[in-house]
């Protein structure tokens, strides 16, 4: 189903303070089965978001380049690692991550919302936005911060409310 960003973004604004602390009491308090829940949920919400439609997460939030994707994307760029370092990507001496220079993401094409490099993207984007890792508290703080951010995590959190309550 298509996203309307104004539409989500109200709805953050209605709901996003509420489904944080969901989050945070579900963080605290962990419900048996949870990761399997969140296995059965995923497939439902993506029936429900199409994230082409979207591309909230490559306009407004940066992946952390690993260095192996940073090898293989500058690989296939025929750049060395330090030259796409140089053009593409910033230090966060905080977190010790490299993340984009600029938002939206320079690899995705904005008529399109698709990525150009899709087939080598990083792996953090891959993995976006993160529905069924293994152990769901481990990306508690993750999912706390997509929330407002990612339509399907919003969705993902909106079932789960209503299964656990």
């Amino acid at each position: 189903m298509k996203v309307n960003l104004r539409s989500f973004k109200q709805k953050v604004r209605h709901n996003g303070k509420q489904l944080k602390s969901f989050l945070r009491k579900i963080e605290k308090n962990t419900p048996k089965g949870l990761d399997q829940l969140t296995q059965k949920i995923s497939p439902l919400v993506w029936k429900e978001i199409d994230c082409l439609s979207c591309a909230n997460c490559c306009k407004t939030m940066s992946p952390t380049f690993t260095p192996t994707d940073i090898k293989r994307i500058s690989s296939h760029l025929e750049m060395t690692p330090a030259a796409f370092k140089e053009k593409y990507l910033e230090y966060d001496k905080k977190d010790k991550d490299w993340l984009n220079k600029l938002q939206p993401c320079q690899f995705l094409n904005l008529k399109t919302n698709k990525c150009t490099i899709y087939e080598i993207r990083p792996a953090d984007c891959a993995g976006f936005p993160h529905l069924t890792k293994r152990k769901m508290t481990e990306y508690m703080h993750v999912h706390k911060q997509n929330v407002e951010l990612c339509p399907a995590t919003y969705k993902m959190v909106e079932k789960m409310q209503e299964l656990i309550g």
